[in-house]
């Protein structure tokens, strides 16, 4: 096949891959919008959380905790199918994994729901206090015997202490919450870069090996090339050999011939004639396509070691991305050699945002922030608290007091079971002799020591003061690192562009040069420094993408949206 067959091949078929590129960035934009709804019903979503999250289950006495349970769960079920409908079935299914088998994301959960356990425990009554006594030798008192006493006191705190105690635990519970939240938030984000960079590896992938195959054509061309004008340059040279022979003949025998004849037919310093030696002219003539096989070799060569480096530069992808995965995979806490679907190539996620916006849901739904907002109201509960344990203390009973009956003899009077018995009908008995005494009681605690109570007060007041300013410094920590994210947003999106731009111009150059290399106008040194220039572009335009669409999965965790 010849050269310029297979150039037109060649055109007709980056033609069909422009169609294909042409298909492809339609379809890409059809995927932006349709992600763009989905942004917007994940807002709506993430509002109606909230208010679940706020009216039932954080309820006052948490009387259904399955309930909370099974809320928390659809929390959890919502954000897995909103990640997964924006970033594509496969990332959701890992998405829902990780909340469901991630350690930490676990182990948050447990801690919520041990958080949750303290709710029974708050506000609730001390023990009642059961006292019995019984004498050795019961006691004379009027009218009968002692013989022993039963006491039974229950405790009650000041009026509203126990409805702060249950309110402080209802924030310490809403803390443990958002702990658990920001963990999840975490191993989610952990998910998104980890997947954007086997993404991103995958893309690379797949530029080095679409190069080595480049490579592999250069080389046939090369091949093709310098095979073809090695005959047509030995015919040449030998007609060239035949016209001078006969010119020397000619300038030789006769006057005709001219200053060319008597130039041909002079005679060096050896004694013959310039051209006249047929060995000479055989030597001169095989000595060009001599010439022009050594350069096609050498550059044949060069190509081999182009894609001998290409080769390995995708052997050292592979291995990369046989690490990326083991670590994906133990995000998701699976065997780290799990298979892992992956897209062909990695797109840019669309994404804007309004710093204003962006700050009040950072203020509304930032699980750091939520957290030391419940943290503050509880240290108020817990002061409110502090300041109704410094009040008395009041307690209710009723003392039983066991008295035996007494003989006008002053003898114990009882049946054979041991129990004071009816004696006989004296007149010099009371009525009230033998009657057990039954006595309510009511006790009351007298705080005197005022100093420890006064410490306690303080101490809270300036435990909620530090939380507020822990919460200032929080906000200004996270608005930081919002100008940080979205200043590296902007800066990848940028550099998108620009790798862009050069791409399709390296892209454009490639294929001029790669059409003069085929016609002889080019060296080949020149296609494969383009091609060099080209690969190095889409691979620095595969890691623009992933810090972008890493960076925006950043700003998303810090408002919660993730």
């Amino acid at each position: 096949m010849t050269a310029p067959k297979l150039e037109n091949i060649m055109y007709k078929l980056r033609n069909i891959i422009y169609k294909l590129k042409n298909i492809m960035y339609k379809l890409k934009n059809i995927i932006y919008k349709l992600e763009n709804i989905m942004y917007k019903l994940r807002n709506i979503i993430y509002k109606l959380r909230n208010i679940m999250y706020k009216k039932t289950l954080f309820s006052p006495y948490f009387k259904n905790k399955t309930a909370s349970v099974a809320i928390l769960i659809v929390v959890l079920g919502t954000v897995s199918v909103s990640a997964a409908v924006a970033q594509g079935d496969s990332l959701g299914v890992y998405l829902q994994t990780a909340a469901q088998n991630n350690p930490g994301v676990k182990a948050g959960f447990l801690a919520y729901q041990a958080a949750l356990q303290k709710l029974p425990q708050a506000g609730a009554l001390q023990d009642p206090q059961l006292d019995m006594g019984f004498f050795l030798r019961p006691m004379d008192i009027i009218d009968g015997r002692q013989v022993g006493q039963v006491q039974l006191m229950q405790m009650f705190p000041w009026f509203g202490t126990r409805k702060a105690a249950r309110t402080e635990a209802q924030h310490m519970a809403k803390m443990a919450f958002e702990q658990f939240r920001e963990l999840r938030d975490n191993v989610f984000l952990n998910v998104y870069t980890q997947w954007y960079i086997l993404c991103s590896l995958q893309q690379k992938l797949k530029y080095g090996r679409e190069n080595i195959a480049l490579m592999k054509h250069i080389e046939i061309l090369a091949l093709q090339k310098f095979q073809s004008p090695v005959n047509s340059s030995a015919a040449s040279a030998s007609q060239r050999m035949d016209n001078s022979s006969a010119s020397g003949v000619t300038g030789a025998g006769g006057n005709a011939g001219g200053m060319s004849g008597m130039n041909m037919g002079t005679k060096p310093a050896g004694g013959e004639p310039a051209n006249s030696s047929p060995e000479r002219s055989e030597r001169t003539g095989s000595s060009m396509p001599a010439m022009g096989g050594s350069s096609g070799m050498s550059e044949t060569l060069g190509i081999q070691l182009e894609i001998l480096e290409l080769e390995n530069s995708v052997e050292n992808i592979l291995s990369e991305i046989h690490a990326e995965k083991a670590r994906f995979n133990l995000l998701l806490n699976r065997p780290a050699e799990t298979e892992i679907v992956l897209p062909d190539s990695i797109v840019q996620i669309p994404f804007s945002m309004d710093n204003e916006t962006v700050m009040s849901l950072i203020a509304a739904q930032n699980p750091m922030l939520g957290m030391i907002s419940e943290e503050s109201l509880a240290y108020a509960a817990k002061a409110e608290m502090d300041r109704k344990m410094s009040y008395p203390m009041f307690g209710v009973g009723l003392q039983y007091m066991l008295i035996a009956r007494t003989s006008p003899s002053g003898e114990t009077v009882s049946d054979n079971a041991g129990h004071a018995a009816s004696p006989a009908v004296s007149g010099n008995m009371s009525s009230m002799n033998g009657r057990d005494m039954i006595m309510p009681m009511l006790s009351v605690s007298i705080p005197v020591f005022r100093g420890k109570y006064r410490a306690l007060q303080r101490e809270t007041q300036l435990l909620r003061q530090a939380s507020e300013e822990k919460y200032a410094e929080t906000l200004n920590t996270l608005q930081a690192e919002l100008y940080r994210f979205k200043h590296q947003l902007d800066d990848a999106a940028r550099r998108i562009a620009l790798y862009r731009k050069q791409t399709e111009l390296s892209q454009t150059t490639y294929n001029i040069l790669l059409k003069e290399f085929v016609s002889g106008k080019s060296d080949l040194g020149s296609v494969i420094r383009v091609q060099r220039q080209l690969l190095d572009y889409q691979l620095k335009t595969a890691e623009a993408v992933a810090e972008y669409n890493t960076k925006a999965a950043a700003i998303r965790k810090v408002m919660s949206e993730v």
